[in-house]
Formats: C-alpha cells, structure tokens, sequence
C-alpha cells in the first residue's frame, strides 16, 4: 500500500493516509476472514431478478437491513418462490461490492423462517393428503335439500357460533341445532375437533355437519389443518361445511370438505339456502306453468282464428296466387304463339298466291296469247296436226272468246 504524501515538518507524527479501495479491500479482507459464513433471518424486500437469473433483495429487521445477491445457480435450486415479505433463513457469506461501498450477504442457501416454516409444512401435507385422493373433486357430496338438523362443531363461547345463530335466527330457518363445543386453538384443539365430528357422525346429530371458527393468525388455524381433523372430515358419512376464519383464511379441513364456506355466517345462509331457493323454484315454476298455458291457448286462439272465413279465403288466395300466375302467362304465350302463326300462315298464303297468279294462264291471256280448246271435247290443243280439216274450236282471250274452224295446217317452218 502507498500512502498519500504528506508536509516533511509533520512527517513523524501524520497518521497512515489510504485510498478509498485501499480502505474497501481492507474492509472487506476483515468482514471476510473474521465474520465468514452466517445465517441470518430476516424479510425479504425489495426483490427483483436479472436476465441472467440472479436475484437480489434486502434482508431487514425492525432495526437494519442488508443487501443480499444469490446467484443462479443457487437460486434454481430453492424450494419455493422467493417474494417480498416473506421471513426467511439465509445462509451464505459476508462481502463488500468495493464498487458502492457497501457491505452485503452472498446467499448459498434459503428457507422459509418463522410462518415460512408453518407454510412449507402444511404445503407438505397437503400434498401427501392430495395423493391420498382426500382432497378428490369426485368424493364431495351435495348438501341435503332441507335440512332439519344442523350438527356445529366449534367453540361455545367463540363469535363463529354467534354469527351462525344471527343468521339463522333472522332467516327464522326453524332448524334443529346441535352444538358440539370444542377447543379452536391450543395444543389439544385438533384431537377434539376430530372426537366431535366422530361423534356427531356416530350418533346421526345433524344432516350435515358445520366446522367452524372465527378468524385469526396462521398459529391458531393450525389445528383444523392437522391430520387427525382432516381425515375425520373425509371419513365422516354425512356432508360436511367447513367454515374456518375469515375468505382469505384456508386450512387443509376445507379441502377434505364437501362444502367450503367462507365465513360463519356464510355456512348459516348456505344451510338454510336450500329452503329459499324451493321457494324461488317453487314459484319459477309455477311462473313457467301459467305462462306455458297461455302460449298454448294463443295458439289455440291463432289456430282457431285461422280457420275464419275470411282467413280461409285469405289463404286461398295465397295457395292459388301461383297457379292463376302461371295460368294468365301460359295464355299470353298461346295467344302470341297463335297471332305468330297466324302472321306466318298468311304470309305464305300470300306467296302462295303471288305464284299462282304467276303461273296462271289466265295471267298469260293478258300479254296476248289465247287458248284453243276443241269444241267437242273440250281438250286444250297445242299441236296444230291434232287438229281435222273444219273442225270447230273455240279460242279464249283474255276477255271472251270466239268459234272458228280450222282451214289449212301450216308446219313450223312455214311460220
């Protein structure tokens, strides 16, 4: 190490000058070789990971803290989630980050401390008991419909029964209650929470049976999460409610149950619920009925209605609306089909016509020739040898004719 210089005159008594990393590693040399490893308790705050997986928090009492890293490697390994205000037990070793000067733990390993511990051993049995199918969806039971009698196990004395019997007294339920008085908290608290469940299931006290406490601290719910009581709730022959502290309070009872309520009083409604909700069927029902009879006379009504004269009519008009559509267009089409023809029919008749007239010899009359025709028979002469000496003929023009007789043959090359 090399001291800052100092003035010559008072360089027998000036005192050892160090730089600020000399002083750090110093530090640090002494926390690390004299302190070491430690363990120590404390909550977590101030929690947050990195993108390589470490992560850093504080570790604070009432009265300091410290800073705290635990690399990834270690941090894979914990058994639960690390998260702020959480009591846990760090073991690992004392170090200064030279960088800001400060002093901080390095964690190896971390467990849960003080409630941290309760956690971690109830997680644990609620496990085992899950594996044992006490916690199946499939082994709940509905409540009974109207229940008469209502076995409670819980304390005398406590707010939960109070609660309950406010209820029930102001939904005037009329219900038959037994109550079981038992220990709520304490050491022997669970083997007579357990004895009383047996015992109302034993002697049939109620149709269902309501586990119940008020709320309070993690300590004091511990007995209705103890073995003896969660397996007397899954061994019981009749429903049971568990009704434990406050909504946000769970206890391994409430698992094993087939009905969790939230609170007390939320038992109580749930027992008496069945009697409301028949009314409410009861008179949806009878709702349904009278409205399902008047659907069916409207329609009675509208079936009726349409057999009416007028409606009937109505309707055949409708059915026969097609057909008479279909009857006016293929009269059109015949018509136009008739006048086609017609026009077509006449039009060749007047071709027709046009060559008759053409070829007619009457037509040839009028350009001048005439036709011979033999007197006694009639016959049209066309070859002048057919023809005897003064015999009568009769020669058409176009208008009239006359007799004459034939004088003399002439052959074509006299022409």
């Amino acid at each position: 190490m090399t001291p800052y210089a100092t003035p010559a005159s008072n360089s027998a008594h000036a005192p050892k000058a160090y730089t600020v990393s000399e002083l750090t590693e110093l530090i640090k040399r002494a926390l690390e070789t004299q302190v070491g490893e430690v363990t120590l308790e404390g909550e977590v705050s101030n929690l947050r990971a990195s993108g390589a997986g470490h992560i850093y928090f504080t570790l604070k009492d009432e009265g300091a803290m410290i800073s705290a890293v635990m690399f990834r490697s270690r941090a894979a390994k914990l058994p639960f989630e690390p998260e702020d205000g959480r009591l846990v037990r760090a073991h690992g070793s004392i170090s200064v980050y030279a960088k800001r000067g400060n002093y901080q733990i390095i964690v190896e390993r971390m467990e849960l401390a003080g409630e941290g511990r309760i956690l971690a051993l109830l997680e644990e049995r609620k496990r085992r008991l899950a594996a044992e199918g006490l916690f199946d969806p499939e082994r709940k039971r509905p409540l009974p419909m109207l229940p008469q009698r209502i076995a409670v196990v819980t304390s005398p004395t406590g707010a939960a029964i109070r609660d309950m019997l406010q209820v029930l007294g102001r939904r005037n339920a009329g219900l038959h209650l037994v109550i079981l008085p038992t220990a709520v908290q304490g050491d022997t608290a669970a083997e007579q929470i357990a004895a009383q469940i047996r015992r109302a299931d034993r002697h049939k006290l109620g149709e269902v049976v309501v586990v119940t406490r008020g709320g309070g601290s993690l300590e004091d719910l511990l007995p209705f999460s103890e073995e003896v009581v969660v397996r007397a709730v899954a061994e019981c022959s009749v429903p049971v409610i568990s009704a434990v502290g406050h909504e946000i309070d769970i206890a391994l009872c409430d698992h094993a149950a087939d009905y969790r309520a939230p609170t007390p009083s939320a038992a109580a409604e749930t027992v008496t619920a069945p009697r409301e909700e028949l009314y409410r069927r009861v008179m949806s029902l009878g709702r349904e009925i009278a409205h399902g009879f008047t659907r069916r006379l409207e329609y009675a009504r509208d079936l009726v209605a349409r057999f009416h004269t007028a409606n009937l009519l109505r309707e055949f008009r409708i059915l026969m609306q097609p057909y008479q559509l279909r009857l006016d267009d293929a009269k059109e089409e015949i018509t136009r089909e008739m006048h086609h023809r017609v026009r077509h029919a006449g039009h060749r008749l007047e071709l027709a016509q046009r060559h008759l007239e053409a070829v007619s010899p009457l037509e040839i009359l009028h350009r001048g020739f005439s036709i011979v025709q033999s007197e006694r028979s009639g016959a049209v002469i066309t070859r002048a040898e057919d023809l005897d000496a003064q015999e009568p003929l009769r020669v058409r023009f176009a208008h009239g004719a006359v007799r004459a007789r034939t004088e003399e043959h002439l052959s074509d090359e006299e022409l």
